[in-house]
């Protein structure tokens, strides 16, 4: 009797510990973040685009009553500087990393700590599927910089047009590949990255998302998956399993893809069975198109990406967590790119780096509902290595004039204010024009903006900022 009595005690101490060790695996929730690349605000139906762009987006319009849709996410005015700020929670002006470039040495220097490898360090196994424009040589890969496995594209999408272009020449410039690595290993090509391949990408890296979660689902380790899709950067073409499918173009096509690629993640996550314990946020990390044939739309909005417009500046964002993120909630709070790595770590249980200037704020609060307001009230806008802009609270000021992306940007004489309540466009005084939009009597503004620029500029004083094409290993001045 008494054997059987120990027998027991070990048994339901045997059972204690696993279950103890599947309820510690269980707390850290499972991160998934969905990147669309050059979506503007106005695309999908939850932002009152959808059906009048050419289709319905019924499963992201669903994601948003399903949790917290924001109408004041900020990002950066072009794709680098966006990812950059994601990934470290810092401007890019203090990265090295405000502008795309061609054929130079660019992205993160080994140095940064990026959101990857903080994940990494709470013993969450992490995976990128798609565009990275981040570096593309050795040290700067995302698998030299926090991530377990990466499959996609280096650097941007119009790679894909070169082989096609008039004139290419590939003992000049090599086609561009898709490839893939894993940690610490130099990324291998898989194929080429034409206009074909192009077309079945974002199904690929969907693919890859799911097996990766089926993967560390089985294993009981929590996971971050980061699937910055490749759509709708030009050249916007869609699988061809949905080429004709909307009956409205291109462009509806592309609409129907990306909903339903989304679909996708989001029906796993439930067969899965881990939706209670997973965070999802899907954004978009740039304004919409301008080139030509490929414009996209910034909705109630005006402007497009490589500007300091609001419609360059204001992406979607969604974000759920049930149980913690109430549904249904819509709010205008500001909220910057660079929030996102503090907003989660919490959650993940990652500390924050303490030991270099950190621009993002912690947003759960707002997320979550315990407060209404923004932990920010503002923040700088940079085009390349000059401010642009700056944002605050409901104001804009412009220091250059630059309507489209196209245009050579002139300095202001003097800075213009727009009240973005009253004057959503920025049309006040863009051509010669003084209606009462929300821009007069607004002097008082300037004295309060200029304090918030000059207290940003001090930090660039106190922590020089890295130059571009800073070579590894780069270590910070003391």
């Amino acid at each position: 009797m008494k054997k059987i009595c120990v027998d027991i005690t070990c048994l339901l101490f045997v059972a204690c510990f696993f279950l103890s060790n599947y309820s510690f695996a269980q707390e850290k929730p499972n991160v998934v973040i969905i990147v669309m690349d050059n979506l503007g605000w106005g695309e999908i139906g939850a932002y009152g685009g959808g059906i009048l762009r050419g289709a319905e987006t019924p499963r992201l319009d669903t994601l948003a009553k399903e949790g917290m849709q924001l109408l004041n996410f900020n990002v950066e005015p072009q794709c680098t500087p966006s990812r950059s700020a994601l990934m470290t929670g810092r401007h890019p002006i203090r990265s090295g990393t405000t502008k795309v470039v061609w054929g130079l040495p660019y992205g993160l220097v080994g140095w940064e700590k990026t959101m990857a490898e903080l994940f990494s360090d709470q013993g969450y196994a992490t995976a990128m599927y798609g565009k990275w424009h981040l570096g593309d040589m050795k040290g700067r890969y995302p698998t030299d910089q926090g991530f377990d496995e990466w499959y996609g594209i280096a650097n941007t999408t119009d790679e894909s047009q070169y082989t096609s272009q008039p004139g290419y020449d590939p003992k000049v410039v090599s086609p561009p590949q898709i490839v893939e690595a894993t940690k610490g290993a130099a990324p291998k090509d898989v194929k080429e990255y034409n206009v074909s391949t192009r077309r079945t990408i974002d199904e690929e890296l969907t693919n890859k998302s799911i097996d990766f979660m089926q993967r560390q689902v089985q294993k009981d380790k929590p996971f971050f998956l980061y699937l910055p899709y490749t759509l709708a950067h030009l050249p916007t073409l869609p699988n061809p399993k949905f080429e004709g499918k909307s009956g409205n173009g291109t462009w509806g096509d592309v609409l129907m893809e990306i909903d339903h690629n989304t679909g996708r993640i989001l029906d796993a996550i439930d067969d899965l069975k881990v939706r209670e314990n997973t965070i999802v946020i899907w954004m978009s990390e740039n304004g919409p198109e301008e080139a030509p044939n490929w414009f996209g739309t910034a909705g109630y909005w005006r402007g497009f990406y490589f500007t300091a417009l609001e419609g360059s500046l204001r992406t979607p964002f969604l974000i759920r967590w049930p149980g913690k993120i109430p549904e249904g909630k819509k709010t205008n709070a500001m909220v910057h790119m660079t929030d996102v790595l503090p907003s989660l770590a919490k959650a993940a249980g990652y500390k924050v780096p303490s030991d270099r200037k950190i621009d993002g704020v912690d947003q759960m609060p707002l997320f979550t509902g315990e407060t209404p307001n923004s932990a920010r009230e503002g923040f700088p806008v940079y085009n390349g290595d000059e401010m642009f802009a700056y944002k605050w609270r409901n104001f804009k000021i412009h220091y250059y004039n630059q309507q489209s992306m196209f245009d050579k940007p002139v300095k202001h004489n003097f800075p213009r204010v727009h009240d973005l309540i009253r004057d959503p466009k920025e049309l006040f005084g863009v051509h010669g024009g003084n209606e009462d939009t929300g821009a007069q009597n607004l002097t008082w503004v300037l004295p309060a903006i200029t304090h918030e620029v000059l207290e940003f500029q001090a930090t660039l004083q106190e922590e020089p900022p890295i130059k571009l094409g800073t070579p590894e290993p780069y270590k910070p001045k003391k």
